[in-house]
């Protein structure tokens, strides 16, 4: 388990050194605002959706490092995929982080995003590393309201 949490680490750090897609999307038609009100995080997402794929996505906000890795990881993984990947990618991640042990099977085929699955050894940032990702839920889903972890 060693290297896995240093690969953790590391990969933790570069993306919240330097966030892939840390911008706002002028061209985004789907978009939401977050917010964990534990600890501060403040994130808003863009996509640009074009029949059924996301063509690009983004996002701006403020955060702990576990946040802004998740964003930014999150924004690289949905480019290209279609709205129904998007939800299945959304699912899985949400079983990895949370302990969801139907989740184990489906570690593959989140990529370098299983690197979070130490996350769920730690409940209070489980909801940093989600909260890209339930902001980018309801983006999907069109809601106005702010999405907030609480």
């Amino acid at each position: 388990m060693p290297d896995l949490r240093e690969l953790y680490q590391q990969v933790i750090l570069d993306h919240h050194k330097k966030p892939r897609n840390f911008r706002k999307l002028e061209k985004a038609n789907k978009q939401a605002d977050g917010y964990n009100p534990l600890c501060g995080d403040k994130v808003s997402v863009y996509l640009e959706v074009e029949d059924g794929i996301i063509r690009d996505v983004s996002f701006i906000g403020t955060g702990c490092a576990i946040s802004t890795a998740s964003a930014s990881m999150m924004t690289e993984s949905l480019k290209g995929k279609s709205l129904s990947e998007a939800e299945l990618l959304f699912d899985r991640f949400h079983k990895l982080v949370t302990g969801d042990n139907s989740a184990d099977s489906d570690v593959s085929a989140l990529g370098k995003l299983a690197v979070f699955s130490g996350v769920r050894e730690y409940p209070v940032r489980v909801k940093c590393a989600s909260l890209a990702w339930h902001t980018m839920h309801a983006a999907l889903e069109g809601s106005k309201d702010t999405v907030a972890t609480e």
